[in-house]
């Protein structure tokens, strides 16, 4: 079994659901004092010029504020509820499939992936991401 040859680098992100994303941008960026990295558009047509994600620079980390989406049954990696949502600790790109691998082992399963993510869940039901973002698996960086 390949262990990974090094723990997390640290938190890559912490992701918040909002239920007014709006107000919880306004309150990061202007009583926070964070700076607006990335606004992620809504992909729901019924949604078109709104936000469903707002990334907000936190020191060497990123603040995720993300919209609630009230859907029959989401994903793994959403949820309905506002509140707290993912915390996503930093890996090397070169070691994802070592941490596919180790998960595995560990007996730990991995709910959902997306091009710079694992998701897993720790034994008390909390999201925990496994992240590389902004590089691919090829090690590519993204814009």
């Amino acid at each position: 079994m390949a262990v990974p040859p090094i723990a997390p680098f640290g938190v890559h992100h912490l992701a918040i659901q909002c239920k007014d994303l709006p107000a919880m941008v306004r309150f990061y960026e202007r009583v926070l004092r964070l700076r607006i990295e990335r606004r992620w558009p809504s992909e729901h047509p019924d949604e078109q010029g709104r936000d469903r994600s707002v990334w907000l620079r936190l020191g060497t980390s990123v603040l995720a504020l993300e919209q609630c989406q009230a859907v029959p049954e989401p994903q793994p990696w959403q949820s309905d509820r506002a509140g707290l949502h993912l915390l996503a600790v930093e890996i090397p790109w070169q070691n994802r499939e070592v941490w596919r691998g180790h998960l595995q082992h560990c007996g730990v399963e991995v709910l959902f992936e997306s091009p710079w993510t694992l998701y897993v869940r720790d034994p008390e039901g909390n999201r925990v991401g496994l992240s590389h973002f902004p590089f691919t698996d090829q090690g590519q960086r993204t814009a």
